[in-house]
């Protein structure tokens, strides 16, 4: 099988270890920088370019969109699923997955339970908004942020209050949530492959910050998850229609509390907590569905 992982870098670690565990298993695999990348179409020919070449005989492909380009990533995604290319994440449930107030809205509808969230546009609602949320402390999220940044803890009402009029007035677009204090500062993170989770570990904020993201120095460590912990976090990654996904929640009194899935997880930080091979898993996720969606297209056409 040729497989074309979509990454900026072939230098990052989870790119490096989806290469290494492709070859292994004896494919074929090319690293392609989806940013560099260009497209034509015309009628019944979308076509792939990098540089003069035209990137052709794809089997699958395996999109890291880092969040800075998801719209110019999920275009080239969107290139290759004309192409009847297999994908392990659709260019709709990566734009999906990137606005976080579309993703509440979809998995709340799925009844997926999440911490209870605020979002308006007006200056004139702070107050209101604050009290839905149950008070201060409450958690202030920018949509755009990614990796724990554009995220303010704000533990009095003239602190939160302070917060939302200085981001009202920069025009940004921005939650308010509530603080799950018995979270204690740390998250848990399940990563989901085939719609199954694989992997799970704690993420603890380190001291003075409340941000368990590994990128702002949390530390992780694995963990096993309760069976209710495990059938909410498949059920967010089904709801945002995301077979491979990082999911993040918090640990509540009343269970757990979903408040992220990320399309594009690292790798580094779970497999060297937990040891799982989870390059390989993805891989074999590859060639299982592959190898399906060949066989449907062999049905379709009567071979």
């Amino acid at each position: 099988m040729k497989i074309a992982i979509l990454s900026r870098k072939s230098s990052l670690y989870s790119t490096r270890r989806l290469v290494e565990s492709a070859k292994l298993r004896g494919h074929q695999v090319e690293v392609i920088n989806h940013s560099k990348c260009y497209m034509v179409m015309e009628r019944e020919n979308p076509a792939v370019y990098i540089g003069t070449r035209l990137i052709q005989d794809v089997d699958a492909i395996i999109p890291r969109i880092g969040a800075s380009v998801t719209f110019y990533g999920s275009a080239v995604i969107r290139q290759f699923e004309m192409q009847k290319v297999f994908t392990t994440v659709s260019s709709l449930a990566l734009i999906r997955s990137r606005d976080k107030l579309r993703s509440l809205q979809i998995m709340t509808k799925a009844g997926v339970d999440i911490p209870k969230t605020a979002f308006a546009d007006h200056s004139s609602d702070i107050d209101y908004l604050i009290q839905q949320v149950g008070g201060p402390p409450v958690i202030i999220k920018l949509l755009e942020g990614t990796q724990g940044l554009g995220v303010v803890l704000a533990e009095t009402q003239n602190a939160a209050k302070s917060v939302l009029e200085a981001f009202y007035g920069l025009q940004a677009n921005i939650l308010v949530q509530e603080y799950i204090k018995e979270a204690g500062g740390a998250d848990v993170r399940a990563f989901v492959v085939d719609g199954k989770v694989v992997a799970s570990m704690k993420r603890q904020s380190k001291k003075g910050d409340f941000r368990s993201n590994l990128h702002r120095g949390g530390e992780g460590k694995a963990i096993e998850l309760s069976e209710q912990e495990i059938e909410m976090a498949e059920k967010a990654a089904k709801a945002m229609s995301l077979p491979i996904c990082g999911v993040d929640m918090l640990q509540s009194q009343r269970g757990p509390l979903i408040i992220e899935v990320n399309s594009s997880p690292g790798l580094e930080g779970i497999e060297g907590a937990t040891k799982v091979d989870i390059a390989g898993k993805i891989i074999e996720y590859v060639e299982r569905n592959y190898q399906k969606s060949h066989e449907d297209k062999k049905d379709k056409i009567g071979l």
